[in-house]
């Protein structure tokens, strides 16, 4: 019990820290008031079988709306992707079953943008420069941290999205009551990783399996319980980015490690929901699930197989667009295409086609 006070008196201690210094670099240089960077890694065609927490039950209540928050920068790869999002949301929010909420684009770039007339959008600071070392996902805790200080949410639990992800289905509220609900990744992995992770959650708090196999997107939790994970999932991310064996370890999934040990510190434990989430070309079907993530490239030959690694006759990936929005009606997959690919690229067709000013994003 000792060596545990002490640590939680180290935590808040550098936390405080981290964050008096962010304040005072922000007010010195005179900033007004997040973002989400893909990754690709092939992905493992093993996928571990995930269970519920036990004693979780199926929650009675009729309408349990939750608020969806996207954090997201000013960049032209990331605003065609929040527009789409954003289309999507609107489609789905009120269909049947569907218990979306608000929706607030919060833009860490620390100034307005030409998307704050289309988005719900609350702009919060960056990291002061530099801290971030060009891992620009470190700036999501901190924005979470900001918007949760400062705005006005109504609804009691809020969605943490990214601009990658759409709406396929109409989302329910996968959350009950102390369980947050989030998709489980496979490549998440604490208990293979257990000597780093035991320098950011020690043994006094428990096992290393009490570190769920997540990131902090996409999960549904409670207003009141996120508003206390997020500061030291803040004040982790920069522990971990500072030790070099971790960055090197986690790279760029750092940030989803550090939410992980946040939330066990915490000992919040969530549902894991593998049809949370979808993501193509590994997935093949879109039904029963309900965010498609497009973070990895689909390449196929014109015989409808993948050649993932190699860039195929047939192609489709997101960081083709790095500069500019998406092209508008994009050819659809040749025959024997699984849905889940032809699903996605209908969507983004049918949003690119009825967004106005679509070329301007």
């Amino acid at each position: 019990m000792g060596r545990a006070t002490v640590f939680l008196m180290l935590l808040a201690l550098g936390f405080f820290i981290a964050t008096y210094n962010l304040l005072t670099v922000v007010i010195h240089n005179k900033k007004t008031e997040g973002k989400v960077v893909g990754y690709s890694r092939k992905m493992s065609l093993i996928d571990p079988i995930v269970e519920m927490p036990r004693n979780v039950k199926k929650p009675t209540e009729s309408k349990r709306p939750f608020h969806v928050a996207l954090t997201a920068t000013d960049a032209p790869y990331n605003k065609w992707q929040c527009r789409i999002m954003y289309y999507w949301y609107k489609k789905q929010k009120d269909q049947p079953g569907s218990e979306m909420g608000g929706f607030t684009r919060i833009l860490h770039s620390g100034k307005p943008d030409n998307l704050m007339d289309e988005i719900p959008t609350f702009v919060v600071d960056p990291l002061p420069s530099g801290l971030d070392r060009g891992y620009v996902v470190l700036n999501r805790p901190w924005a979470f941290v900001q918007w949760l200080e400062k705005a006005k949410i109504e609804e009691e639990y809020v969605l943490m999205a990214e601009p990658d992800h759409i709406f396929v289905n109409p989302l329910p509220n996968l959350a009950y009551e102390g369980y947050p609900a989030a998709f489980p990744f496979f490549y998440i992995k604490p208990t293979e990783n257990e000597n780093i992770i035991r320098k950011f959650y020690p043994e006094e708090y428990g096992p290393v399996t009490n570190v769920d196999p997540i990131g902090n997107s996409p999960v549904i939790i409670k207003k009141d319980v996120l508003d206390k994970i997020a500061p030291t999932w803040m004040n982790i991310s920069l522990r971990m980015k500072d030790d070099p064996e971790t960055d090197k370890t986690f790279g760029w999934v750092l940030e989803m490690y550090a939410y992980a040990v946040a939330s066990a510190l915490h000992k919040v434990q969530h549902v894991l929901r593998k049809d949370f989430m979808l993501q193509p070309p590994w997935d093949l079907e879109t039904k029963n699930k309900y965010i498609i993530h497009y973070t990895y490239g689909c390449d196929y030959n014109l015989k409808g197989e993948l050649t993932y690694g190699k860039i195929g006759e047939w192609r489709f990936d997101k960081r083709s667009y790095l500069q500019g929005p998406i092209s508008r009606n994009l050819p659809l997959p040749p025959p024997g295409v699984p849905e889940s690919v032809v699903t996605l690229v209908k969507m983004v067709n049918e949003a690119t086609s009825n967004i106005p000013n679509w070329d301007s994003s």
